[in-house]
């Protein structure tokens, strides 16, 4: 299984960095987890947009899902392509639903709920609802080689990545705030947080992502690490992690 980060902005996209968007490939499958402004862009550096197998979309914040709209246009009229499946949670598919043109049959929608398990090709994902301002989901992801993954979508401190199971090879943390002053009273994580997750869910390693723009990112990294008892990695649009 390899993660490539198209984007790791939160709320709105960076100078040169899309919001938040991962592509997830296993031989022959590649899976788009959330599609932020910029990341279709950053996509094609990659794969082809006929070659997309399905998308999983977190929660219905635009930063996480908008570039849809590009991908319904691309699949419907340039590539001719119908059924591509789609993973979300009912207010996505409600507000992606007014778009102009229909979803279907370019889309096959299938609304998310917590708990819920389901496989693409040959990647299994689960998914835990966190604390955010909207239902949102984190997600588990193995594939049949048994590497695996967790990512922690958006959330607040009141859940934790280690609901999805311990020992993942790689733990993907929103942090969107480098100090925890910042992130005091919203549903977000500060990276100390998110390296505290990481640590008690005993991630090989820790990833930490979806940040401030114009953070001082030595400041996450210093946070995190101290937490993590490690060194993290800043994501960075088009690293990729083989797991």
């Amino acid at each position: 299984m390899i993660l490539t980060v198209l984007g790791c902005s939160g709320s709105y996209p960076g100078q040169d960095c899309p919001c938040s968007g991962y592509l997830i490939q296993d031989g022959n499958t590649n899976v788009l987890v959330d599609l932020g402004p910029g990341c279709l862009s950053a996509l094609q550096r990659h794969i082809e947009l006929s070659e997309v197998t399905a998308v999983v979309l977190s929660h219905s914040h635009a930063d996480h899902w908008s570039d849809l709209a590009g991908l319904h246009v691309a699949s419907r009229y340039r590539y001719e392509r119908e059924g591509i499946p789609v993973w979300g949670t009912a207010e996505t598919r409600d507000i992606a639903s007014l778009m102009p043109g229909n979803l279907e049959p370019t889309f096959e929608w299938h609304v998310t709920g917590d708990g819920d398990e389901f496989a693409i090709g040959s990647l299994r994902f689960r998914l835990e609802q966190t604390d955010h301002y909207v239902e949102t989901h984190a997600m588990r992801i193995e594939s049949a080689d048994g590497s695996s993954m967790v990512y922690s979508a958006d959330t607040g401190p009141e859940w934790s990545i280690e609901r999805l199971g311990r020992g993942v090879d790689l733990a993907l943390v929103e942090a969107t705030y480098g100090t925890d002053a910042e992130a005091e009273g919203m549903k977000h994580l500060s990276a100390r947080v998110a390296g505290e997750m990481a640590r008690a869910a005993e991630a090989k390693r820790c990833v930490l992502t979806h940040f401030w723009p114009e953070s001082d990112l030595a400041v996450h990294a210093r946070n995190g690490e101290s937490a993590y008892g490690s060194a993290v990695v800043l994501a960075s649009p088009h690293e990729r992690y083989q797991l």
